[in-house]
C-alpha cells in the first residue's frame, strides 16, 4: 500500500475536500507540481486551473481551484483556495457564456474597460473549462 498523507481543500465558504490522498497535483506561480508524502515543507500561490487528487487505492478526484494557497507540512497538504469546487460541480454552459462575455468585452476596447480584471475574468474561465474537460476524459 502507498504511503498517504491528508489533504484538504478550503474555499472561502467552506471545506470542499478532506482525507488521505497519495499525490497532490495541483498548478502553482510558477508552474504545475505534484506533491507526495514526505516532500520538503512549501507555500506557494495556486494559479487558476485544475487540482487532481490521487486517492488511497489509486482513484482520481479532480477540482477546480482558483487562486489562494497550497501549503505543504510534514502530515498534510492544505489548499486554501479563493474558489474552489469538485470538477462534476462546474456548470460548463456559464463557464462558456462567461469566458465569451471576456472576449466580447477584451474585443471592444472601449476606454473604461478594466483590462486587468477581464483579463483575469477570462484566464479563470478558461481554466474552469480545461478542468471540465480533464474531469469528462476521466470518466471515459
Amino acid at each position: 500500500m502507498a504511503p498517504t498523507v491528508l489533504c484538504t481543500i478550503v474555499n472561502a465558504e467552506e471545506e470542499i475536500y478532506s482525507g488521505q490522498v497519495e499525490m497532490v497535483i495541483a498548478t502553482g506561480t510558477i508552474g504545475e507540481l505534484g506533491v507526495m508524502p514526505g516532500h520538503t515543507p512549501l507555500l506557494t500561490g495556486v494559479r487558476p486551473g485544475p487540482v487532481r487528487l490521487i486517492l488511497e487505492g489509486g482513484e482520481e478526484e479532480i477540482f477546480f481551484a482558483s487562486g489562494g494557497y497550497l501549503e505543504v507540512q510534514p502530515a498534510a497538504i492544505t489548499i486554501l483556495a479563493d474558489t474552489a469546487l469538485r470538477a462534476d460541480d462546474v456548470d460548463e454552459a456559464a463557464a462558456t457564456a462567461a469566458q465569451q462575455k471576456a472576449e466580447q468585452e477584451l474585443g471592444d476596447q472601449h476606454s473604461d474597460l478594466d483590462f486587468a480584471r477581464v483579463s483575469a475574468d477570462l484566464q479563470e474561465q478558461v481554466a474552469m473549462l480545461r478542468t471540465v474537460r480533464k474531469f469528462r476524459e476521466r470518466k471515459r
